[in-house]
């Protein structure tokens, strides 16, 4: 016999794990979409209730400093956890697809079936492997979010952690420790966030090279250099240039599709901000003890 739940949340990103935790709804997803890596709340957003302690960081820019809260991608993270020890989480990101019949739901994975089940009521946001569902309320031109990973071979030890420079392509660039060396060696890593068009996305002049020549002209205006190189006979300092290559590029929907609500299945128009204040008010209960250490 297969299970039936009253509630339903159907949607692998921030949004819909809020909205299941906060009315203890159980979660599906086949698509996991955990926020972008350097998306912060603001400063002044806390998140106790969830075991979250008050994190604010102070990154160094070119103009001075900015000031970041918690990470998107620790709230969600943090969610998913909570959400599997209540049991809300029933297979956690072993689904590939998602299939809606008009009377069940089968989940399967590259394999088989792993989960059938019916339901009273499905809130759904949005999954990319999700079918038989609902449909988007219209069709707009498409922006996408565009993650250039950039690695650094010569001129990564510096001190700068953000550049904003206020264009849409490489409209920002955030520094971190290189994942690709062990141990704390200075060396930085870069990732170039660019708002770009499907049209953009196809034209060279929008591609992953043209994006870290663009990165390294901005560094250069900024005086981040390469490594020493010994001295003119004036007495002046030489440096290497700045050495790089692209590491990968992702992209993700600028703005989330809106879906239209059909008999048993919902889709809330409901906001982050607007969860954050529900989040506010609930509280670990019997998990009070298991406190997020995050460093």
């Amino acid at each position: 016999m297969k299970p039936h739940y009253e509630n339903v949340v159907i949607g692998g990103g921030l949004r819909a794990a809020m909205y299941a935790y906060v009315n203890k709804f159980p979660l599906f997803f086949s698509r996991p979409v955990r926020p972008f890596r350097f998306d912060y709340f603001n400063p002044l957003i806390e998140l106790d209730s969830l075991g979250i302690p008050p994190i604010n960081q102070i990154l160094k820019t070119p103009d001075g400093f900015k000031e970041v809260g918690i990470p998107k991608v620790l709230l969600w993270e943090r969610i998913a956890f909570l959400l599997s020890l209540q049991g809300n989480l029933p297979l956690s990101n072993f689904c590939d697809n998602i299939r809606y019949d008009g009377e069940k739901i089968v989940c399967t994975n590259e394999y088989s079936k792993i989960h059938e089940f019916s339901f009273d009521t499905c809130y759904y946001f949005g999954d990319g492997g999700a079918s038989g569902m609902t449909s988007p309320v219209s069709l707009q031109a498409s922006s996408y979010l565009c993650y250039d990973y950039i690695a650094f071979h010569k001129g990564g030890k510096h001190e700068i952690d953000y550049i904003s420079t206020g264009d849409d392509f490489v409209g920002e660039i955030w520094f971190y420790s290189s994942d690709r060396i062990d141990g704390n060696t200075g060396v930085k890593d870069a990732c170039l966030v660019s708002v770009l068009t499907e049209k953009q996305l196809a034209d060279p002049d929008y591609s992953e090279t043209i994006a870290r020549f663009k990165m390294e002209k901005i560094l250069d205006d900024n005086g981040i250099k390469g490594p020493l190189n010994g001295y003119t006979p004036n007495g002046r300092p030489k440096h290497y240039r700045i050495k790089t290559s692209h590491i990968h590029r992702d992209r993700r929907l600028l703005n989330e599709p809106e879906y239209r609500s059909e008999l048993n299945i919902k889709c809330p128009d409901i906001t982050i901000e607007e969860l954050l204040d529900s989040l506010h008010e609930t509280d670990l209960g019997q998990f009070e003890r298991l406190r997020c250490d995050f460093t």
